[in-house]
């Protein structure tokens, strides 16, 4: 093969590499990734799962020990699940977007208090407004997180 031929094959080659490359990155969707709770206490990355639907799971605590051993879900009403580790834990389940920036139907996990509530989520550049409800969206608690590295 000629110099010139293998020269316009590579060239040819990195272009597509990149074109697809630009194109996994774009299919990402705005929400995925890490985030700090409002506490900065723990980083829950969230993702979209292979039912299409966005979960999050605990990653990062900054205490992630008391007493030596790691964390669990002490809080939890069912005493079967008392004992299960914090970190991966999955605290935002079935997120469906339902917007440009919102992101619906949906519960969230609240290892506080071990108890479990409807949610949603608008995505605002890097925050995310979380809102925790019983029944209706009007009655219920909005929290701040950011995005994390």
């Amino acid at each position: 093969m000629k110099k010139q031929t293998v020269l316009k094959v590579l060239a040819l080659c990195i272009l597509v590499l990149g074109f697809g490359l630009r194109a996994m990155a774009q299919g990402k969707d705005p929400i995925e990734g890490l985030w700090y709770n409002a506490e900065k206490t723990a980083k829950i990355n969230i993702f979209k799962a292979t039912d299409g639907k966005y979960w999050g799971e605990i990653v990062w605590l900054k205490e992630p020990t008391l007493n030596g051993k790691p964390k669990t879900d002490v809080n939890n009403s069912n005493a079967a699940k008392k004992t299960r580790p914090l970190l991966k834990l999955q605290i935002l389940r079935h997120f469906e977007k339902t917007g440009a920036k919102t992101y619906d139907n949906g519960e969230i996990y609240d290892p506080k208090n071990g108890k479990t509530y409807d949610c949603k989520i608008t995505h605002n550049g890097n925050t995310l407004s979380v809102r925790g409800y019983v029944g209706i969206s009007m009655i219920g608690r909005t929290t701040t997180w950011e995005r994390a590295q």
